[in-house]
């Protein structure tokens, strides 16, 4: 018997590629890249989702001032 994809897993799925594009976008913008070399020993070790995970958290913190 097949199974038919429930429309929460079709939406899981084009959320995980929207986020994996908007991660790559991101991580190869030149606001990215040098808010990476001013926090290098912070950031040694941390998975490149995790780091685009506080760069924008900390990128929205400062625009909420």
């Amino acid at each position: 018997m097949a199974q038919i994809a429930a429309s929460s897993d079709r939406q899981f799925s084009a959320d995980t590629e929207i986020w994996y594009s908007l991660k790559c976008a991101i991580s190869t913008s030149s606001g990215f890249q040098r808010w990476q070399l001013e926090r290098d020993a912070q950031l040694h070790g941390i998975r490149l989702e995790q780091q685009v995970q506080r760069y924008l958290r900390e990128t929205l913190e400062t625009l909420a001032y």
